[in-house]
């Protein structure tokens, strides 16, 4: 690794949209941490993305553990010396028919909790890069003015639980851009579409290749890009 050479850490990268992304910013030259919560999984990740020819690095990392978040900035720093760009991918969608409280306390410690400290750990590591970018992977289902649109939404894509958590990370994403205007970190939320992955089925019409653009767009944005914005293929999005 050059001593020029970017680092991104990207979470949730053992498979789908993760894997790609970090596949994708590996084939433009930049150091990938793939994030996993799966050691198995996460090295099998690597290793594939390494037979590639792109710098790729295991990282264990479970979005719902306060000491791994804790411990994340000393260890990049440690090894890698330096992060420039954030993707938080990892995420889940756990709506069942009998949506309970323990889904939804552990929708918001996935989705919104966990990035949220995350960054906030990772923030001055990211403040030292040239061009820190933090990219928060979102989805249109929690825009709450697509929700809240006659017949933009079938009933069977209206999931509290994960729809609520997308609200709150997109929020999460205009509050962390406010606070860090003037500085070389910008921050923005990115909707894949509907990709092929585990959680959008065979029936989606995106691939993973398509759905990781927006995201490797948003972590790679020159200078004079946008901050604080929510965006699908350089379209912006209602919130």
């Amino acid at each position: 690794m050059s001593e020029n050479n970017r680092v991104a850490l990207v979470t949730g990268a053992n498979k789908g949209l993760g894997l790609e992304i970090a596949r994708q910013l590996g084939r433009l030259g930049i150091t990938v941490l793939v994030g996993a919560r799966d050691s198995e999984k996460g090295r099998a990740a690597a290793a594939l993305l390494k037979a590639e020819g792109i710098d790729a690095h295991f990282i264990l990392l479970d979005m719902t553990d306060e000491a791994a978040i804790a411990a994340m900035p000393a260890y990049v720093e440690a090894v890698f010396g330096r992060l420039d760009i954030l993707v938080n991918n990892a995420g889940v969608f756990l709506e069942r028919d009998d949506l309970t409280p323990a889904v939804f306390r552990e929708s918001f410690e996935a989705n919104v909790i966990g990035p949220y400290f995350l960054t906030q750990a990772l923030l001055p590591l990211l403040k030292r890069s040239p061009a820190g970018r933090i990219v928060n992977h979102s989805s249109i289902l929690g825009s709450i003015t697509v929700n809240a649109a006659p017949g933009e939404l079938t009933t069977e894509w209206l999931a509290p639980a994960y729809n609520a958590s997308k609200a709150a990370l997109n929020m999460l994403t205009v509050i962390q851009a406010r606070i860090l205007e003037g500085t070389n970190v910008k921050v923005n939320a990115a909707h894949p579409g509907w990709v092929k992955t585990d959680l959008g089925t065979d029936a989606a019409p995106l691939s993973p290749a398509d759905g990781a653009r927006t995201a490797v767009r948003l972590a790679t944005l020159p200078a004079d890009g946008p901050s604080g914005g929510f965006f699908h293929l350089g379209k912006t999005l209602p919130w």
